[in-house]
């Protein structure tokens, strides 16, 4: 499973059961990461990505339970524990900038466990510069 998080440069995620903010530029990065894969996420999240590639997108409340081995789960209001076995490779977008957050991002990607397999930097429509990262577990 492939896990896909938005989070600030503090790993923060949300505030007060929101986002704490949102790209458009970050939206397609995702569509085109994704590929041919399907791409799964709450209801929440689907109001991210409208009606764009609909057939791509799989909505669902049990979205985690229901991925397969090579599909993407984009995580927001979601807990990730109890997958944490599952995942193989972790893309994170960071907002490079501090945001108020009361969830955060669970998993340590530098406990020797993940390897940084690639970074990329954005431009975004609401943030100057947007970091990609890309994870893959060592085994």
């Amino acid at each position: 499973m492939i896990i896909i998080a938005c989070v600030d440069e503090r790993n923060g995620m949300m505030f007060n059961h929101r986002r704490q903010s949102r790209d458009s530029a970050v939206c397609g990065d995702i569509l085109q990461e994704c590929g041919g894969r399907k791409l799964y996420m709450s209801a929440y999240s689907g109001k991210l990505f409208g009606d764009v590639q609909e057939n791509a997108i799989r909505i669902s409340e049990d979205f985690l339970k229901e991925a397969g081995e090579e599909d993407a789960c984009f995580v927001e209001d979601i807990p990730i524990s109890g997958f944490e076995d599952e995942i193989r490779t972790v893309i994170l977008y960071q907002w490079n900038r501090r945001y108020p957050a009361d969830r955060y991002f669970p998993l340590e990607l530098t406990d020797g466990s993940w390897e940084l397999q690639r970074t990329e930097e954005l431009k975004g429509s609401s943030h100057e510069k947007i970091t990609k990262e890309v994870y893959g577990r060592v085994r």
